[in-house]
């Protein structure tokens, strides 16, 4: 027979182990249980902190809209970009600073034509210091996306971009070959990169290597339409009317058969 003693020291492992979890779960229900009722619902802590974040980010890209206005409402009208060139350039300095503002809110929000910011960065800046500008504005909007996509999770995009291309993305990402198609997607033009924007911050990809992948990929395009604006402001028509020609001859090619190049991916996706 066993002493009661040795029982009660056979029974301890199992009532610590026991213990243990009970301790475990009550922590966790702790971190998880809801901290305020609004409207009649219990709201979480990471619930409240990614309405905050969203709420934040709503108030802060009206609010730059709002001061924009004056500029924004006229890209609307006809004459409306030799109308924003004009109060860019008499803007002085600051006029860079109203560009890179423009390009952020073209990426974000998306209700800007971003061919307009680009053509009157060349104009204004020339070829090289306009896509500085416009890929400045590019890799400083993908970060704040990255950051937001990553706090406030897939409903948040659901909200601001059409989401059809995720399953793509997440395909790429398990055949192991999502960075190849990152970048051939934000290289050709008329490819909705605003919404893989959105898309891409999903998948498990870093944000540095995120960064590098659809800034360089961004690169060609963007250095061809300020390169092209700027011939123009100089006087070198024909080039101009060359290269914007040859760029509207690749957006519509690949605006019509946008759906099978995402599929070419799928397929050239899948690993055997």
């Amino acid at each position: 027979m066993q002493s009661p003693e040795s029982k009660n020291s056979e029974k301890t492992p199992a009532a610590s182990a026991s213990s243990a979890s009970a301790r475990t779960t009550t922590h966790n229900d702790a971190k998880s249980s809801p901290i305020l009722h609004i409207f009649g619902r219990s709201v979480s802590k990471t619930d409240l902190f990614k309405l905050l974040g969203l709420l934040a980010f709503i108030v802060i890209t009206v609010g730059v809209a709002w001061a924009l206005w004056p500029l924004l409402s006229e890209l609307f009208q006809e004459g409306g970009t030799e109308k924003m060139i004009d109060k860019v350039r008499s803007a002085g300095p600051w006029g860079v600073l109203i560009l890179l503002a423009f390009q952020l809110l073209q990426i974000i929000v998306a209700f800007i034509p971003g061919e307009v910011v680009q053509v009157s960065a060349g104009i204004l800046y020339g070829p090289w210091g306009g896509s500085a500008i416009i890929l400045l504005g590019c890799l400083i909007s993908s970060w704040i996306i990255y950051q937001i996509v990553h706090r406030l999770g897939q409903p948040f995009v659901e909200d601001m971009v059409p989401t059809k291309y995720l399953e793509k993305f997440q395909a790429f990402e398990e055949s192991g070959r999502l960075d190849v198609m990152v970048f051939i997607l934000f290289l050709i033009p008329a490819m909705p990169k605003d919404t893989f924007t959105y898309l891409v911050p999903l998948t498990k990809m870093p944000l540095k290597r995120y960064l590098v992948i659809t800034t360089v990929a961004r690169t060609p395009g963007v250095v061809v339409s300020t390169l092209a604006a700027s011939g123009l402001a100089e006087g070198n028509i024909a080039a101009s009317v060359a290269i914007f020609a040859v760029v509207a001859v690749l957006a519509v090619l690949a605006i019509v058969f946008r759906e099978k190049l995402m599929g070419l991916g799928g397929r050239f996706g899948k690993k055997d």
